[in-house]
């Protein structure tokens, strides 16, 4: 069956978010021709503070079908996040994954661990500690204030 590519990116959560149709916690942490910088947020009323998502901005299913320019940028991004989360929020150590299983967009997530994380919470279930940093829209929009300033210094 033949993916309608067109109809797919009209449907996309990623894509609507990129055309301002959706708006999301926190506004756009960075944003240029290729990639955008935003702060996960959830229906949950407290989101774990931190979690960054970094998307291209061309509809592209995967890791596989990015051109090597986005490739590159997407890397660039991730390393210039992660030292914004260490610098600014304190993060010891930083988990990225590229999943995509539920949005044909690629999209790769950026995960902050805090010094008290119990082991046992290490990896991609850091966010299930009870303890874990949690906020709503106002902690969630101190957090990109904090890494937005620090991006604008930091030229990579």
């Amino acid at each position: 069956m033949q993916v309608d590519r067109e109809q797919e990116a009209a449907d996309c959560f990623i894509c609507r978010k990129h055309r301002g149709d959706i708006q999301v916690h926190g506004g756009t942490i960075y944003e240029d021709d290729l990639l955008y910088v935003g702060h996960i947020s959830s229906n949950e009323k407290q989101a774990y503070l931190g979690y960054l998502i970094i998307d291209v901005k061309r509809h592209t299913p995967g890791l596989a079908e990015l051109t090597e320019r986005e490739a590159q940028s997407v890397g660039s991004m991730l390393t210039r996040v992660s030292r914004a989360l260490k610098a600014c929020e304190k993060a010891v150590h930083i988990y990225a994954a590229a999943l995509g299983d539920h949005v044909p967009h690629f999209h790769i997530h950026v995960i902050p661990r805090y010094s008290n994380t119990p082991p046992s919470f290490w990896g991609l279930q850091v966010r299930e500690w009870e303890g874990a940093p949690r906020g709503g829209q106002n902690q969630i929009e101190q957090v990109c204030s904090r890494i937005r300033a620090y991006l604008r210094e930091d030229k990579g």
